[in-house]
């Protein structure tokens, strides 16, 4: 228990430093578009299909 008690204090401790430090020591990262283009939602691209449909089990005992 003591060092379990012992790695969670110390892992705290260097995390803790990060997080204070992050702004002072580390420049933000830039904010990233993942497209550039508007994306058409109401034209779905079609999708192959392969194998059987899934069809749910509503009776275990059948199968």
């Amino acid at each position: 228990m003591f060092l379990l008690g012992a790695v969670t204090l110390c892992c705290t401790l260097v995390a803790g430093t990060f997080t204070l430090l992050e702004p002072v020591v580390w420049q933000p990262a830039e904010k990233q578009v993942a497209y550039s283009r508007a994306v058409d939602a109401s034209a779905p691209e079609p999708v192959r299909v392969v194998g059987a449909r899934f069809v749910p089990n509503v009776n275990p005992r059948e199968r």
